[in-house]
């Protein structure tokens, strides 16, 4: 089996942590659409009895400001990840199976000329296992995002709407001081074919009829949390001892999924793939790599419901 060099594995987990965390609430729909959302997710670890649960829900309020297209979007978001732990390990794996967070945003955002939109939005958020039964400082998380928006997807002037997102992220997560590029990009190329590129999520779509949609996607996820009683871990790759402050879990993966509209905005959506790179760390306090859990690539199934606008 191919391995993928280290440089680039490292790239990724970066990358793909900032794009988790900076702005957990939206997704790439989430940020055009997305209202409120419920779902659930199964990820067994192969070649391990290690597997993941997670509910995740949230809800935003678009409230309308005048009547020029400015809206302010409170949202909130919660997380439970259930993490079984199967492995040999060297230190107490009690109290690392459950792992919650919440996070509470604001945005902004108002047209522009030119078909324009701007967005802003910022969020702080608490993710933790929380065996102390208590938030403590290292609880906290707090992101930053700023977006550039033309949307085209309703103009009937043209015979294939298209909409672009680009902008810049940041989350205290990620460890560097600067925030990190975010770029979109929808098609509508045929009258039953889309396509999406970008990061966290492109996929390709198929419309049947206006309430069943197939697609072939590949996309980022995962979940990042602090350990309150931080973990020794011997045995760490040095003959040095190790403190592991908290977990992240980043994969990328490629599947297929499907979408049943049952009415205009409320939506059945799942999804099934298999995971291209599978990336579960224990981490220290300066986010570099303690040990790693599992990185066996392995199935990956998620489910849910969604309201658009």
């Amino acid at each position: 089996m191919t391995k993928i060099p280290i440089f680039l594995l490292q790239s990724i987990r970066y990358y793909g942590i900032v794009c988790l965390l900076s702005i957990v609430t939206f997704q790439i729909d989430a940020q055009v659409s997305d209202l409120a959302r419920i779902e659930y997710t199964y990820f067994p670890q192969r070649d391990s009895d290690n597997s993941f649960k997670r509910l995740r829900t949230f809800i935003n309020v678009p409230i309308k400001i005048g009547d020029k297209g400015t809206f302010l979007v409170p949202g909130i978001e919660y997380r439970g990840v259930y993490f079984d732990y199967e492995d040999a390990a060297s230190f107490d794996v009690e109290g690392l199976e459950n792992f919650r967070s919440l996070e509470v945003s604001i945005g902004y955002t108002f047209k522009m000329k030119n078909d324009w939109r701007f967005a802003i939005k910022t969020g702080a958020m608490f993710a933790s296992n929380f065996e102390r039964d208590k938030l403590i400082s290292d609880d906290y998380l707090y992101s930053g995002a700023l977006y550039f928006l033309k949307n085209k997807t309703k103009d009937t002037t043209i015979s294939k709407p298209w909409r672009l997102i680009v902008g810049l992220q940041y989350s205290t997560t990620a460890g560097r001081p600067f925030p990190l590029p975010f770029v979109n990009y929808f098609k509508r190329f045929h009258p039953d074919w889309t396509y999406t590129v970008g990061v966290p999520k492109s996929n390709l779509k198929y419309f049947f009829d206006p309430k069943n949609i197939v697609q072939a996607f590949a996309t980022l996820d995962g979940f990042y949390a602090n350990i309150q009683n931080n973990r020794v871990v011997e045995g760490a790759g040095t003959i040095d001892e190790k403190i592991a402050n908290s977990i992240s879990m980043t994969i990328a993966l490629a599947g297929l999924g499907y979408e049943h509209y049952f009415t205009k905005h409320l939506v059945f959506y799942s999804y099934a793939g298999f995971t291209i790179l599978n990336d579960i760390r224990l981490r220290d306090d300066k986010q570099e790599d303690v040990l790693t859990v599992n990185d066996s690539n392995s199935a990956y199934i998620r489910a849910g419901l969604k309201f658009k606008i």
